[in-house]
């Protein structure tokens, strides 16, 4: 069966052992030579990186997040251990471990280290797509001619290089489509490298939960339920037409997925469809001054992110959810797209104003969606009002200011509140 070593890279057949190193994580798999679709999601991204930068970190539980009033964005494995997980709230998670190190989100950092990931990637194949900072889809079907290696051995090097060069870890998901290998990848966390291969696709989904789908979320879970749908084997006991018509679309979906098909390709060039930020606060609210606050320091975050991406975006949404989890979502088309905080926030403050009543909430988001290049943004000035010129010449020095000296250089008095 063919082998392969994580740790020397060297190729073999099946072993318990390398026997060039001897070490023993020994990867073997009937297919492992023929598979070309991977799926490569780093280990408790944000938190490796704070230990990495921070080593007095290394061996504490760290929880990175927003302060006691936010939510969990990653927590470190030591700190999964005892019950923590990603949007957990932070009074909760401190409860399950009180003894956690909360560190702020530093998503300079953090963009900077996957800027370096990906440039390993791209050595690999042209054919990356990224999900998020920290997880990618890799097509390297062909790639073998290039390199001289199969694609699991080239994948196997990627993390070693990850490992050596930036003291960061991943997992590995190989198999023969997008929909397998991103389940593989969660198979051996941390540091893992799964296989699924195409003569064990059935078995292997078999009697798996349906929740594994992406897009089957809770309230589809329930749905699937009701039909008596749990695993896959349940699935599989519908007709297409069956799922369907109580479905539809996603009944289409199901019915492939329930036999491992999946014909989505890998797109290197995949476009960004929106820009959003959130928070979620400790206690419900339905204070303006403090949602107005909040929603400044979004808009913001918003537009820099924006910025940074040269993109402007012609619909501004605005999201809240209530304690019931209730979420109402507000739009608005402008006349011509923007970027800049001072009218996203203007235009959410106007769509917060005719739903604040329905309140209390205990999240606040706000976005951007239809994106355009950001030379076509904000061209003509707004002639119903005569302040939004001198707003944007003292938002673009803002801007200077805060590059030159730091985002907290200069601050806007609503921010404050």
């Amino acid at each position: 069966m063919p082998s392969l070593c994580r740790d020397c890279l060297a190729t073999f057949d099946t072993g318990r052992r390398c026997p060039a190193c001897g070490r023993p994580r020994v990867l073997s798999h009937p297919e492992l030579f023929d598979l070309s679709i991977a799926h490569m999601d780093c280990d408790a991204f944000y938190a490796s990186v704070e230990k990495r930068d921070h080593p007095d970190l290394r061996d504490k539980p760290v929880i990175v997040g927003g302060g006691k009033r936010g939510v969990v964005t990653t927590a470190c494995y030591i700190a999964r251990i005892k019950g923590v997980h990603s949007a957990m709230p932070m009074f909760k998670a401190l409860q399950l471990c009180p003894e956690a190190v909360i560190v702020k989100p530093r998503f300079d950092a953090y963009v900077a280290a996957s800027r370096e990931i990906r440039d390993m990637m791209d050595e690999l194949t042209p054919t990356v797509e990224p999900l998020s900072l920290d997880e990618a889809f890799l097509d390297l079907t062909g790639t073998a001619r290039l390199h001289g290696y199969p694609p699991a051995v080239m994948l196997a090097r990627l993390v070693k290089r990850m490992r050596d060069e930036l003291h960061l870890s991943g997992s590995i998901g190989l198999s023969h489509n997008k929909f397998l290998a991103k389940i593989a990848s969660d198979l051996d966390k941390p540091r893992g490298f799964s296989v699924i291969g195409v003569a064990e696709t059935m078995q292997f989904l078999a009697d798996r939960p349906v929740s594994l789908i992406w897009g089957v979320g809770r309230a589809m879970q329930v749905s699937l339920e009701k039909a008596g749908i749990r695993s896959f084997t349940d699935l599989r006991r519908w007709e297409k037409d069956d799922l369907h018509q109580r479905f539809g679309a996603m009944g289409d979906r199901l019915w492939h997925l329930a036999r491992g098909q999946d014909q989505r390709r890998i797109s290197a060039h995949r476009p960004v469809k929106s820009i959003s930020k959130e928070t979620t606060f400790f206690e419900d609210t339905a204070a303006l001054d403090l949602l107005d606050g909040h929603l400044w320091r979004l808009a913001i975050q918003v537009s820099d992110r924006a910025k940074a991406k040269d993109t402007a975006g012609r619909v501004v949404t605005l999201k809240l959810k209530r304690a019931s989890h209730a979420t109402l979502t507000r739009r608005l088309t402008l006349p011509e797209p923007t970027n800049t905080a001072d009218r996203i926030y203007r235009t959410a403050r106007g769509l917060l104003d005719h739903a604040v009543e329905e309140g209390p909430f205990r999240l606040i988001g706000v976005g951007i969606s239809d994106l355009v290049p950001a030379d076509q943004a904000d061209l003509s000035p707004d002639l119903l009002d005569p302040g939004a010129i001198r707003r944007a010449r003292a938002e673009q020095a803002s801007d200077e200011i805060r590059k030159r000296f730091g985002k907290d250089a200069i601050i806007k008095g609503r921010a404050l509140r």
